[in-house]
């Protein structure tokens, strides 16, 4: 692998229902490092687009290739992508797309998807958006660990609903150069040692994981939106990360 001399741009890119509005916190704690980190907000998550519901995973991976032209990313010089939660899935197709434009990707509670995964199968096709749930029915499947109430509160406020398409595509993977990209685990509300063995057993969640090639690993004890619950420990981990480069 080759290495990257010269500062690379940060893309973050927070899961469902967040925007880049979810990042702020960790942008504040980069300090130095913020005039290189840029979040964004994937298309159906903009609360401001009438027609945000219609969005597709295609849309969203292409939106993240249009950012990183217009950050002048380039194969001379890649970016690092900081991958949260759900936004797995467009990350994963842009990796699988244009792997050569990634220097290193960063997932946050989270993984490389395998092809044809498929978040919501059983989402019916006249359900157009999914709202954030009930607290006790999310904290049934994500962990709250370290959210207070009034990180909640503002979660409720600016969550903005997950488009049914994205819920419902399916992930089409072909170019086994993604496996490739440098790669960084951030373990949060599932320890490392705990994740690496269900990717070893093959589990469907986490099996992309034991074909990386470029793996490193590190925990950071929380819930599942530690860019609320720890941000300036996640800013840390990013900025150690980010200085491997490839």
């Amino acid at each position: 692998m080759t290495h990257t001399t010269s500062t690379p741009t940060i893309l973050l890119i927070a899961g469902h229902w967040l925007g880049a509005w979810a990042w702020d916190e960790v942008l504040e704690s980069l300090g130095a490092d913020r005039s290189r980190a840029v979040a964004m907000t994937l298309p159906g998550l903009d609360a401001t687009d009438p027609a945000r519901a219609a969005k597709t995973l295609d849309d969203q991976a292409d939106a993240i290739l249009d950012e990183v032209g217009q950050l002048g990313v380039s194969e001379q010089q890649p970016a690092i992508i900081v991958a949260h939660s759900g936004a797995n899935a467009p990350v994963s197709l842009v990796l699988d797309r244009h792997p050569a434009l990634i220097a290193r990707v960063v997932w946050v509670d989270s993984g490389p998807v395998a092809a044809g995964s498929v978040f919501a199968p059983d989402l019916p096709d006249d359900v157009e958006e999914l709202p954030l749930p009930p607290f006790e029915v999310l904290g049934q499947q994500a962990s709250l660990e370290g959210l207070s109430a009034e990180v909640l509160e503002r979660f409720r406020e600016r969550a903005v609903p997950e488009p049914g398409p994205v819920l419902r595509q399916p992930v089409e993977l072909t170019n086994d150069e993604r496996r490739t990209i440098s790669t960084t685990l951030i373990c949060c509300s599932i320890p490392s040692a705990q994740l690496l063995e269900l990717a070893r057993a093959g589990h469907p969640m986490f099996a992309e994981v034991a074909m990386l090639d470029h793996l490193d690993v590190v925990d950071l004890p929380t819930g599942h939106w530690p860019m609320w619950s720890r941000p300036g420990d996640l800013a840390e981990l990013i900025q150690a990360a980010a200085s491997r480069g490839r």
